[in-house]
């Protein structure tokens, strides 16, 4: 277990590894981080390098929710001058309320899940919350059905060559509708590209291990912290090992 990310640091570790034994290693799953990439390619110069799906889609995901987090400020802001006008007319505030029966507020708070998932899995209350939420906002219409069309990319490909041709078609999509939230993850993606198709060789993802820290940062919080990481790390070989 090594803290942090360092390359100053982890590459002697890493380096202890018999150099024969890294050399077996022919893939490696890995973020976007440069220190990470650096890494891997010292201290395994045989592997191919595969960028993690999942960081890649919360690049897109992300850029939907900016939207949503704008689009949201904006209404609370409507709703402050109307309560305000309404104090100074001495009248009572009747907030707008949709078919559903959210606020303008309350419908962009709570469409925040719905805008992960893609329509099929939607429950019939979130259908009729995405109805009036992409009636009301054609914007967050527009960046989901952007980012839909990314996670397409990778679950309707099969190799590399089929899949930088979706990628393709989606960086003429973003251009064309011009949301500037979605162009920086567009060309982040675009420099990144070589990385993400390595994923079509063998469709390899660290969901496991990001799992498992996960869990391990629950079990920290939940302990208030760690002091003592010699027993910190007996308690977890015990719970999980």
């Amino acid at each position: 277990m090594m803290e942090g990310t360092k390359v100053c640091d982890s590459t002697p570790i890493l380096g202890k590894i018999p150099f024969e034994n890294r050399m077996l290693v022919t893939e490696v799953t890995l973020d976007m981080s440069e220190s990470m990439n650096a890494m891997v390619k010292q201290a395994f110069p045989n592997a191919t390098l595969v960028l993690d799906r999942f960081h890649v889609q919360r690049l897109v995901s992300d850029a939907v929710q900016e939207i949503r987090i704008g689009v949201r400020r904006e209404a609370i802001k409507d709703e402050n001058h109307q309560i305000k006008q309404a104090q100074q007319d001495k009248k009572p505030y009747r907030p707008q309320i949709f078919e559903n029966g959210d606020t303008p507020k309350q419908l962009l708070a709570r469409s925040r899940y719905l805008l992960f998932k893609p329509q099929s899995q939607w429950y019939d209350q979130q259908k009729a919350r995405a109805t009036i939420l992409f009636r009301e906002h054609p914007t967050l219409k527009t960046a989901y059905e952007l980012s839909m069309l990314f996670r397409a990319c990778y679950e309707y490909s099969t190799t590399r060559l089929e899949a930088k041709a979706k990628l393709t078609h989606w960086y003429q999509k973003v251009e064309a509708k011009a949301i500037d939230a979605f162009l920086v993850p567009a060309e982040s993606i675009r420099l990144h590209e070589p990385t993400i198709l390595n994923y079509f060789i063998n469709c390899s993802t660290n969901a496991s291990a990001e799992s498992f820290d996960a869990k391990l940062k629950n079990f920290r919080a939940l302990v208030r912290g760690v002091r003592d990481k010699k027993f910190h790390l007996f308690r977890v070989a015990k719970l999980y090992g």
